[in-house]
């Protein structure tokens, strides 16, 4: 099997038409066709990323070689821990949330905010832990939702302490209905800014040829 073989093979596996790709990986569908029928070959950096879509090495596409089977347990996936991480940092809003309307205390809001502390920290440590090819790929499908999660208690904190004169997790809506509205525009200017970067970025490393 030749490079070409192996390209069109994790293609179909991954269910993408060549448009598809060539989209994913800032090419023309042409390339892509081009790569496939061995006309020509993909550089090394859309080797490497094609390997990170495909969940493959760059040696198997290269090459041919498939790697060492790992010890079951032994590592695992990168997005397995966004997942949790994603998991504990809803949690935490949510009992820290629930904690606040029922007391109204702040020690007790800061021991529901635990999980959210663990979720990042998970991230953390797997990101440190992760080759560099991966770091993109996990800071990417971290940050795109978790920056909802994470900046929904800091805006409302900041918020509260000036419309309300409270410490609370979430918005307490007043007669101030201009600061409330501009809570939420700000927040959402925010995420969709962070998405549009992340967006943005993986676009630019891969401009369209």
């Amino acid at each position: 099997m030749t490079i070409a073989d192996r390209i069109q093979s994790l293609r179909k596996t991954k269910g993408f038409s060549q448009e598809e790709l060539a989209d994913r990986l800032g090419v023309s569908r042409q390339a892509v066709s081009k790569w496939e029928s061995e006309q020509s070959s993909p550089d090394l950096e859309r080797i490497v990323y094609m390997s990170e879509l495909f969940g493959v090495t760059t040696d198997y596409i290269l090459r041919g070689i498939e790697p060492p089977p790992e010890k079951p347990g032994r590592v695992w996936e990168p997005k397995v821990f966004v997942v949790a991480a994603t998991a504990l940092n809803l949690l935490g809003l949510l009992l820290s949330a629930a904690v606040w309307y029922e007391y109204q205390n702040v020690s007790d809001l800061v021991i529901s905010m635990l999980p959210m502390f663990s979720g990042c920290v998970m991230y953390g440590a797997r990101f440190v832990c992760s080759p560099p090819e991966a770091r993109r790929v996990l800071h990417v499908s971290f940050w795109k939702i978790n920056i909802w999660l994470l900046a929904f208690i800091p805006l409302s904190v900041f918020y509260n302490a000036l419309a309300v004169g409270l410490i609370a997790p979430y918005p307490l809506l007043t007669s101030r209905l201009f600061a409330f509205g501009v809570f939420w525009l700000v927040y959402i200017v925010l995420g969709l800014s962070v998405d549009l970067h992340l967006l943005q970025a993986e676009r630019s490393r891969f401009p369209r040829k």
